[in-house]
Formats: C-alpha cells, structure tokens, sequence
C-alpha cells in the first residue's frame, strides 16, 4: 500500500509560461507566493516579485536566483494603499514590458474569538487579504484591457469552511471568492481569465511561527493524506490556473486540499 504522507517528488518544468510575464504580490519568505515565483521562473516566465518586507523580498530573490540562475525583479509594495498598488504595476511594466498575469498572494491571518475581536483586528486582516486584492485586481483590469491576461488570487478552504477563531479571515476569503466570480464575468469582456485557489493547509517556516503544534496536527490529521500540502503543491495549481491550459475557465476557485469532507 502506497504511504499517503509520502511528499512526492518536485515535478520537472514544462515550460507552461513560457515568455509570459508574471507579477506576484506577498512573494518573499518560504511561503506560496514564493513557490509560485520560483516556479514561474523554472517555468520560462520573466518575473516580478513584491513584498512588503524589504530584507525579506532582497533575500526571496537571490534565493530564486540560487535556484533557478535567473535573477527576478523586484520592488516594495504595500497592497492597503492604492498609490503603491499603481507604482507596482508602472514598476512592472517598466521591468517587464507589460504584465501578462498577476499572481495575487497578499494576505494577513490571526485567531481571535468574534466576542474578543477588536475592530482594528478585524479592519486589518480585510485590508489587506480582501481590499488588498480587490486593488490589485481593479488595477490589473485597468492596465489589462486591450491585451488581456490572466489573474490568480490566493483564497482559502476557509471561505467555506467553519473554523474557531477565524471569522475575519474566513469571511475576507469568502470574499475573494465572491470578488473572483464577479471579476470572471467581467474579465471576460475585457479578454482577461480570474481565478482562485482554495489551500487548505499548506507547510512553511512562518506557519510554525503562528500557529501551535498542537493546532497543526490537528489541521493535518483531518487531510484525507494525513500531511500538510507543500507550498509547491499549491503553486503548481496557480500556474495551471496562469497557463493556457486552463482558457475556458473564469470564475472559478479550486480547492487545493485532500480535506476529508
């Protein structure tokens, strides 16, 4: 019998981006939006990357650039203010010419109980996992029409499913969702592809950080593989979503989880 928690190996490249160009928000630390970045690249794409930690995203890039030989692009970017969200992308185009699909990673998490929750709390994980999208979107659109493209958002199981001590972050990814469908029928006017993943528990250093080893037991012993995914796991996902094998879907969100229902 095959052992379920055994992580497969890291597939090879088949060039699915091939000379696309890829902006990715949130893309320095060890989590998934630094997997989708180096997988971009292996990937044959010419990439932008952007965070809002600045010693974080210099030491992303030269990671991938250990990795894969290629150095990416990179610039500063805070998805809450809208006047950076537009420097991102003029940075991009300057970099790259144009932007062929925008990765959307941003997003802030936390645990409180609703009765304990302060509306700063609250405030802050919208701003940024929703509204921060929303930005990047609305902005994409604005950049994107006439040439189309492709968008990715990073939502979670969570925008379906119940959790303690979520409600902020489930219902900004329950509104990804939302704002992924709308987006899908509007994009498609405009010849541009929005769709999102739904992880459900994907491994990296800074999980450990904020969350116990208790809860993360917990969380991967309901996975129907009895392990956490690897962040590569879900990139791969995002980058089928990115490339052209993916041209009739819009709209859409798919669960990237072996979650047991």
């Amino acid at each position: 019998m095959a052992d379920l928690k055994h992580v497969p190996p890291y597939p090879p490249a088949h060039g699915l981006l091939k000379d696309k160009t890829v902006l990715i928000t949130a893309a320095a630390g060890t989590g998934i939006g630094y997997a989708v970045a180096k997988r971009s690249v292996e990937e044959g794409a010419h990439v932008m990357v952007s965070d809002i930690h600045e010693e974080r995203l210099r030491q992303a890039v030269e990671n991938i650039q250990e990795a894969t030989g290629v150095r990416p692009a990179h610039a500063l970017c805070n998805v809450t203010q809208q006047e950076e969200v537009e420097a991102l992308f003029q940075a991009a185009e300057r970099e790259l010419g144009k932007v062929d699909v925008l990765i959307n990673n941003a997003g802030l998490g936390g645990t409180a109980d609703i009765r304990e929750m302060r509306d700063d709390q609250w405030h802050a994980v919208l701003d940024v996992t929703l509204n921060g999208t929303f930005r990047m979107v609305r902005e994409a659109f604005r950049r994107m029409q006439g040439q189309g493209g492709v968008i990715v958002n990073n939502a979670s199981v969570l925008g379906w499913r119940a959790q303690k001590g979520q409600a902020h972050y489930a219902a900004a990814k329950a509104g990804v969702m939302a704002l992924t469908r709308c987006a899908g029928v509007e994009g498609a006017e405009l010849g541009i592809r929005v769709n999102a993943v739904a992880p459900s528990l994907a491994m990296h250093a800074f999980l450990h950080k904020v969350t116990t080893p208790e809860l993360l037991a917990e969380l991967a012993a309901k996975e129907a593989y009895g392990r956490p995914a690897e962040v590569w796991e879900v990139a791969n996902v995002m980058i089928f979503l990115a490339s052209d094998y993916s041209t009739y879907m819009t709209g859409e969100t798919i669960s990237v989880s072996s979650q047991r229902a």
